[in-house]
């Protein structure tokens, strides 16, 4: 029998029960894929982050939702980084993930409390709105990009709050630079105290719709940071939890805060 060490964050949260859920393992090798995809599913929550440390202030990093591993998860990256400050005694000034299709991946800790991650911008190019993303979304867009994943502007955070859209039909989908299916962000100006409030549906990636969603918000960066010209504030309105990000476009890398709160701390049996 063997026990790894196990720790369950709400991420882009002040305190439980709002952000994401993301599992954190540390472990001192990566384990078979098929076990580390059979993990994240008995978590069962929307990220599974393994770290493996690597030298002085550098760990491997990987994600894994219950269905399939990603290139990129930004709220597992920050529950990695909390876990690291937090747990494991790290007391460096800057936390660096090696990824395999996202490079290196920067986090330090800000004297407020935050983590500040560092991630590359992603390249997007807008696209036409197709009857078909309208029919499934149940909304018209405004504008729309393909990047990571489909982006979608809408004309106000009410019709944010208010989709419902057709998660049947966004599954199969396959818009965006990296192939991804089924996954779409939908953004509108303003909100309650922030500059962008959205929502991100995820089914092509088993995930019906994603609380705090940091790969997200770095397309959100590339989109709403040209317009707004400064660090901004943003709101993922997930029905019940709801997440503040900070984000802000620098040059080619963008800078998402924010907070992280540990909710199981516990070993995982196999």
């Amino acid at each position: 029998m063997t026990t790894l060490p196990f720790y369950q964050i709400d991420a882009f949260a002040s305190r439980a029960f709002e952000g994401n859920q993301a599992c954190v393992m540390p472990l001192e090798d990566f384990l078979p894929d098929e076990t580390l995809q059979a993990i994240a599913a008995e978590n069962n929550v929307a990220e599974t982050a393994y770290i493996v440390a690597k030298g002085e202030g550098v760990w491997a990093l990987r994600w894994f939702t219950p269905e399939i591993e990603v290139p990129l998860c930004g709220h597992a990256t920050l529950a990695s980084a909390h876990v690291l400050f937090s747990h494991l005694g790290f007391d460096g000034a800057e936390i660096a993930f090696d990824t395999v299709k996202s490079g290196r991946l920067f986090v330090t800790k800000l004297p407020d409390g935050r983590y500040e991650m560092n991630f590359p911008a992603p390249a997007i190019e807008t696209i036409d709105v197709t009857d078909e993303v309208a029919e499934a979304l149940r909304v018209q867009p405004q504008e729309a990009w393909a990047g990571p994943y489909y982006g979608a502007l809408v004309g106000s955070p009410e019709e944010i709050m208010a989709l419902k859209p057709d998660l049947g039909l966004l599954r199969p989908m396959t818009i965006g630079q990296t192939g991804h299916t089924g996954c779409f962000g939908v953004l509108a100006p303003g909100g309650d105290g922030v500059d962008v409030t959205s929502r991100f549906f995820a089914p092509g990636s088993g995930i019906p719709e994603d609380p705090a969603t940091g790969s997200w918000h770095c397309m959100v960066a590339a989109i709403m940071g040209p317009r707004l010209k400064r660090a901004f504030d943003c709101y993922q309105a997930y029905p019940g939890r709801g997440a503040k990000i900070g984000v802000e476009l620098a040059g080619d890398r963008v800078k998402l805060r924010g907070e992280a709160v540990t909710v199981i701390e516990g070993k995982f049996t196999l």
